[in-house]
């Protein structure tokens, strides 16, 4: 595949095999020992207490629905965890790493794999309901609509499939990897693509509605809102396309390429960039609000609740921020880079490290979260 150039190739493709193969037998040996005395056993209902942790890096966004967080794990696994205690409902053991997030709907888990797949999981069990095999690994997230699964691959295919069977319902093929996660409003579907364009494809036939060419890669997952499709680019650019037409509405330059998706809420775009920094922008104009830097890369999705923005950073720090004038609320500081968007739920904040851990932090403080008790 044709990666394009830039300070850093973006994840999936970067560290994890030099470090896999860098750890030595003791350290298997001892973390092994560690998962095993300290884990329960699926349906044990022992509390075990957050962070979780898993058998490597976790760049999946997690998703939480009734009580349960749904993540992906770079050991090959999906994990249903209790939301509360941080207990295992279940794991299911894909055939290669799974960057992707998830997405539950109706009592389903749909996710990709790098194994090539996509999977629909029954959501209380982890029996699989169906997979479908595409031409290349799947670190898109998939997203439900009307009965459909989109979902992007790196055969550079956008997949429509049935989500109660996992029939095609169509495919589309751009000239890259899809690695964006897709939106879907108003009956279209809208994704980037490493072929530098940003797509708008009808979501019942897959026919294109428009394109926007844009300088360079497009790994960023647009938000739709108000009827503006707003996405990032390895051109160093937010974007504000018209949802109808594909013109621009404005562009802001960043100083180094926006694999962030954009999360928009009360009229504010929040989106991240390399160059460290997490931005707040005026959604009708492009202007800047504020500014807040990290320490490091912030490709991860932002969240938004309750008038504070979540987000990780390649510096390792979980940062909760306030959306009016982009104060620093606290920070949380994990082992490693935190690459994957926080899920925000019933006063929690759950977010992956590469230090292999899923957190479960308070939203007021950032401080751990406290199983209340055993699980039942």
């Amino acid at each position: 595949m044709n990666l394009p150039d830039s300070k850093k190739v973006p994840r999936p493709l970067s560290r994890r095999p030099v470090l896999l193969a860098g750890i030595g037998l003791a350290a298997v040996v001892v973390l092994v020992i560690a998962v095993l005395g300290l884990r329960p056993l699926l349906g044990s209902g022992r509390a075990v207490g957050w962070p979780y942790a898993t058998g490597s890096f976790v760049s999946s966004s997690p998703v939480v629905v009734d009580g349960v967080v749904y993540v992906g794990g770079w050991d090959k696994k999906v994990y249903a965890l209790h939301a509360a205690t941080g207990d295992v409902r279940w794991t299911y053991t894909t055939g290669n790493s799974v960057s992707s997030g998830p997405a539950v709907d109706g009592g389903v888990v749909y996710i990709g794999s790098f194994d090539h797949k996509v999977y629909a999981l029954n959501a209380a069990t982890g029996a699989v309901r169906w997979s479908y095999t595409t031409g290349d690994s799947v670190s898109s997230g998939a997203v439900v609509a009307g009965g459909v699964v989109y979902v992007g691959s790196n055969d550079d295919k956008v997949y429509a499939l049935d989500a109660a069977t996992g029939d095609v319902r169509w495919t589309y093929t751009t000239g890259g990897d899809v690695r964006s996660r897709p939106a879907v409003a108003d009956g279209v579907v809208y994704v980037g693509g490493w072929d530098k364009k940003v797509y708008a494809l009808d979501a019942v036939t897959g026919d294109v509605r428009w394109t926007h060419a844009t300088g360079r890669a497009v790994d960023s997952s647009p938000a739709v809102a108000g009827g503006v499709v707003y996405i990032g680019g390895w051109d160093r650019k937010v974007y504000a396309l018209d949802a109808v037409t594909g013109d621009v509405r404005w562009s802001h330059a960043t100083g180094l390429p926006v694999s962030s998706g954009p999360a928009v809420a009360e009229g504010v775009v929040y989106v991240g960039s390399s160059d460290d920094k997490v931005y707040a922008l005026d959604a009708a104009t492009g202007d800047v609000r504020w500014t807040h830097a990290t320490g490091d890369d912030v490709d991860a999705t932002p969240a938004v609740g309750d008038g504070v923005v979540y987000v990780g950073s390649s510096d390792g720090k979980v940062y909760a921020l306030d959306a009016a004038t982009g104060d620093v609320r606290w920070t949380y500081t994990t082992g490693d880079d935190v690459h994957g968007g926080p899920a925000v739920a019933d006063g929690t904040v759950y977010v992956g490290s590469d230090d292999g851990k899923v957190y479960a932090l308070t939203t007021a403080t950032g401080k751990p979260a406290t199983p209340p008790g055993d699980a039942e």
